[in-house]
């Protein structure tokens, strides 16, 4: 059983409906979901919010949070995520957010990644260094974690 069906079979065992925010990946957490089918007994719904404007318009992250912090942040990644549960009628959610190159700066290096995760009940953050290992496969990396994430957060539940 892939990591998705693991997720989606956990969501569907509790009544459990998802929501994404996702900046570097681009949709690729929610396409991971979404290629399965049945997947829209759980899926509610996914925003890709590449631009800072798109995250302010879509998920009500607060300008006040990307100028002090930056989009990749954990600041941005928990309220992309609490912002992703407002906008939906989902349970849990998950946000992404980083560097997923080439390039980076001695600040905020190539691979880093930011994640939020939120239920009603909480949202924690974190932020990961996948390193320098090339766009597809930071890319790749953002996507499994955060479905391993959403399948901690559902056996949670």
């Amino acid at each position: 059983m892939s990591l998705a069906e693991e997720v989606l079979e956990a969501c569907k065992a509790k009544g459990l409906r998802l929501a994404t925010a996702e900046s570097c990946t681009g949709g690729m957490v929610s396409a991971a979901l979404t290629d399965i089918a049945g997947s829209s007994a759980v899926v509610e719904r996914g925003f890709v919010t590449y631009t800072n404007a798109a995250k302010v318009e879509m998920l009500a992250v607060r300008p006040e949070t990307l100028a002090a912090h930056g989009a990749v942040s954990e600041q941005v990644a928990g309220e992309m995520a609490r912002g992703a549960l407002a906008h939906s009628d989902a349970d849990l959610a998950v946000a992404i957010t980083g560097i997923a190159g080439p390039g980076g700066s001695e600040f905020k290096p190539e691979g880093r990644v930011c994640f939020g995760i939120a239920s009603a009940a909480a949202c924690v953050s974190e932020t990961i260094e996948f390193g320098a290992l090339g766009r597809g496969n930071v890319r790749s990396e953002a996507r499994n974690h955060a479905l391993r994430l959403l399948l901690k957060a559902a056996l949670e539940y």
